[in-house]
């Protein structure tokens, strides 16, 4: 896809690293879980906030949990058990995105 030539890609050794990186240091760590009580379209993002997804399989260590300032989930219908973990991801990034105006300026970005 065209849109991998100009992501911008950070690795981290550990979750310590992530904690500790520069661009961590201002905004909120936002998880998308299915252990939330809040709806990602009854949250307000705010621009610097990080999202974060765990493994479909297992999801996020407590200590994850507890580091998040925002804990969402993708409201489903009653029968649906979860979606994709990179659905859900897209999903939450569009609704940031449309909250913080940042499609606005995405020109400017690159």
């Amino acid at each position: 896809m065209d849109y991998g030539k100009i992501a911008q890609i950070q690795r981290h050794n550990s979750w310590a690293d992530f904690q500790l990186a520069p661009e961590r240091q201002d905004g909120r760590l936002i998880l998308l879980t299915t252990k939330a009580a809040i709806s990602l379209y009854d949250f307000s993002f705010r621009s610097g906030d990080t999202l974060l997804l765990g493994r479909e399989s297992a999801g996020v260590p407590d200590e994850v949990h507890a580091a998040a300032a925002g804990r969402l989930f993708v409201p489903l219908v009653p029968q649906a058990r979860s979606l994709n973990v990179i659905v859900a991801g897209a999903m939450a990034l569009g609704e940031a995105m449309r909250q913080t105006r940042l499609g606005d300026n995405l020109a400017s970005l690159a």
